[in-house]
């Protein structure tokens, strides 16, 4: 109920707002457009998130834009919403770029990398940081307009049906993780799978994977992976501040008058917020259940930590020799990580040393 509230209140605050009131035009007309996301309706976090963009562009635009969601498997499988929205089949798409890297492997910068920024290093980088600019020149490309909506803050590693020791134990290990993650994991003997959110348990559960990561207690403990795991392990080294993403057709928003362009615009911005807190309040209450469960939560062993970053950043190296755009976000996101660095460790990381 609090939740609701507090949405309620960001809507009616964000709507008393003028949006660029000199550049309002006189073309009043209306729009019905839908939005395909790769999560299950109204999945906690990140299919309530995506329903809440769709709630709020529609209450700040006057029902000018009507937005109606459907979820993976409802008009299209879950991973294909990156193709459906550039060809024009919706206008709206709610998912995570790194499903995307066979289209370019820079999508995955847009989403997360491993050892690389938090959700609040990446918000800074996308807003103030030339992050956002590098990403809309990739996607116009493929005829779309990204935004982010939606992050989940740093997740848990995942869960293992065996004790990981060292790093010999990842060998032959077939575990669901997508994205530059996934490239690393192979890069150390392992098998990465590339799963949607809806066919995690049963493969977990009948084998077919020996490991998945998805998200954090919260998501987690509403697919019920602690059912089908024992083991569960952290920290997300794969996804420290995964962003997720709104994709827009280009077309459709190229159509828009400049002030349903700014509705478009502010919605994801703060439904980019709105889902931060969400699964900061969630995951503590998620956590304590877990945690009352016959499951093992612990933390990889520094020595398995260690061989992971190696491979990450070998893996960076190599992919950023792919092509000039790859080259160009690469470096990008690179130095931002790096001169970000020592005013997180004596600002956020030198605090919660003393908590």
């Amino acid at each position: 109920m609090k939740r609701r509230n507090f949405f309620k209140s960001l809507v009616a605050i964000i709507a008393s707002l003028p949006l660029y009131p000199s550049t309002v035009s006189a073309d009043k007309s209306e729009y019905k457009w839908k939005m395909v996301t790769s999560w299950p309706k109204n999945f906690p976090g990140l299919g309530v998130g995506a329903e809440n963009l769709a709630k709020l562009i529609t209450s700040l635009s006057g029902n000018r834009i009507n937005v109606k969601v459907f979820g993976a498997n409802e008009l299209i499988p879950p991973l294909e919403v990156f193709d459906f929205v550039s060809s024009g089949g919706a206008e709206l798409g709610h998912s995570g770029a790194y499903y995307w890297k066979g289209k370019s492997p820079a999508c995955q910068f847009f989403s997360s990398v491993p050892f690389g920024l938090t959700s609040q290093e990446m918000n800074a980088w996308l807003y103030y940081g030339g992050g956002l600019e590098l990403w809309e020149k990739l996607y116009k490309n493929f005829n779309l307009i990204p935004r982010p909506a939606g992050n989940t803050g740093v997740q848990m590693g995942g869960w293992f049906n065996k004790r990981i020791q060292d790093v010999d134990d990842l060998k032959g290990l077939k575990m669901r993780i997508p994205g530059l993650g996934g490239e690393v994991l192979s890069r150390l003997g392992g098998v990465p799978v590339t799963l949607a959110g809806a066919e995690i348990f049963t493969a977990l559960q009948t084998g077919a994977i020996d490991a998945t990561e998805w998200v954090g207690p919260y998501n987690d403990r509403a697919f019920g992976l602690h059912k089908v795991a024992k083991y569960y392990y952290y920290p997300g080294w794969h996804e420290p501040g995964p962003s997720i993403e709104c994709i827009v057709n280009k077309n459709s928003y190229d159509e828009l008058p400049k002030e349903l362009k700014s509705v478009v615009d502010t919605a994801c911005k703060a439904v980019n917020l709105d889902m931060l807190a969400d699964y900061t309040a969630k995951n503590k209450i998620a956590l304590k259940y877990l945690k009352s469960k016959d499951i093992t939560i612990e933390r990889f062993p520094d020595k398995v930590m260690r061989e992971l970053k190696t491979a990450s950043e070998d893996i960076l190296r190599d992919l950023s020799k792919h092509d000039q755009i790859t080259e160009e976000i690469y470096n990008s996101y690179i130095n931002f990580k790096k001169d970000i660095a020592p005013w997180t460790k004596i600002s956020t990381a030198s605090y919660l040393e003393t908590r």
